[in-house]
């Protein structure tokens, strides 16, 4: 029973991961609406990208990206791991929201040879699974910045500055790859893009007003 409680108050910051109960069925029942009319998210500029198909790795990558960011920061830092989960989730629900309220997907999709390659297939693999409907605001670009975020904020992971250029590459990659795999238009990417701007400062304003505080200074 006392180990049982150090543990509590050791990891009880466990509880605001109990989100993806809200998340996870949330989503799951607005991938239920295929078929049902949507509005098309569709530019020039997405006609102009061309499909390609080993942008799948680095969007798998994705999962491994989020999760281990969160992992670390859960076993390392309550306030980075809060912080970061803060602007992730709040972005997450306004995405539902939108998707809920304003039905949306692309339109898009070449046709693909799963057999051409491993690359392809997994692309195929993807897209069987994933209909391309609940695309805007992207939360795989969106996510992908709230993680480089954290770490360029983190004051331990922001002093490794090869894990930091990485991240950068990777958060880029990932965001290439949903218009590269023809997952998202463009639109969707620049959306993810201006909420992560409007989300930024209710996830990490306090801690920059707290430093200014102390030091007089921002720190960037």
């Amino acid at each position: 029973m006392e180990n049982m409680k150090k543990l509590m108050k050791k990891y009880g910051h466990v509880w605001i991961l109990s989100y993806g109960l809200i998340y996870l069925p949330w989503f799951a029942a607005l991938q239920q609406n295929v078929g049902k009319p949507y509005h098309v998210m569709h530019t020039a500029l997405d006609d102009l990208i061309p499909f390609n198909e080993y942008f799948i790795v680095p969007y798998l990558l994705w999962f491994l990206y989020v999760a281990a960011a969160i992992a670390y920061f859960f076993f390392t830092s309550k306030d980075d791991y809060y912080r970061l989960c803060t602007f992730l989730f709040t972005g997450m629900t306004i995405s539902l929201l939108v998707c809920t309220l304003y039905p949306n997907g692309t339109d898009f999709r070449p046709a693909i040879d799963p057999d051409k390659n491993i690359f392809c297939f997994l692309v195929a693999k993807l897209w069987s699974i994933d209909p391309c409907i609940n695309v805007f605001p992207s939360i795989h670009a969106y996510n992908s910045i709230g993680v480089h975020i954290s770490i360029c904020r983190s004051q331990t992971l922001s002093k490794n500055k090869p894990l930091v250029w990485a991240s950068g590459i990777l958060m880029v990659s990932i965001c290439i790859a949903t218009v590269c795999l023809k997952q998202h238009s463009i639109l969707d990417v620049f959306g993810s893009m201006l909420m992560a701007m409007v989300i930024y400062p209710i996830a990490y304003a306090p801690e920059t007003a707290s430093r200014k505080k102390y030091t007089g200074t921002f720190d960037f």
